[in-house]
């Protein structure tokens, strides 16, 4: 549920072209790792590189949106976008909560 939330998210921020390719593949390659994290679920290193890479997207989240958000006139599609970002921003503390219980589920310490 937590891949499919922020791919979701990510694919609508990502609609409008407000964000550089940098957004776009920073997150999805994050997801990817996620995928795999899901797939070997006997991996702690899987689910580290997971949790890593969410906190890493949540820095490099806000320096996108902090550069790219528009000083001005915003249109409707560029607002939509610009909130599922956030949204998705928001949201990323309480996935790296639910990876870290799986991670502490798997035996990492």
């Amino acid at each position: 549920a937590i891949i499919l939330v922020h791919w979701l998210l990510t694919v609508w921020g990502c609609m409008n072209h407000i964000f550089p390719a940098s957004y776009a593949w920073g997150n999805f390659s994050v997801l990817a790792v996620g995928i795999w994290a899901i797939v070997q679920r006997d991996s702690i290193d899987a689910i580290m590189m997971f949790l890593t890479g969410l906190l890493l997207t949540v820095l490099t989240d806000i320096i996108h949106i902090s550069v790219f958000y528009p000083p001005y006139h915003i249109s409707d599609l560029k607002r939509f976008s610009l909130g599922m970002s956030i949204f998705s921003l928001l949201l990323k503390p309480v996935s790296c909560y639910l990876v870290y219980q799986m991670y502490r589920e798997r035996g990492g310490e």
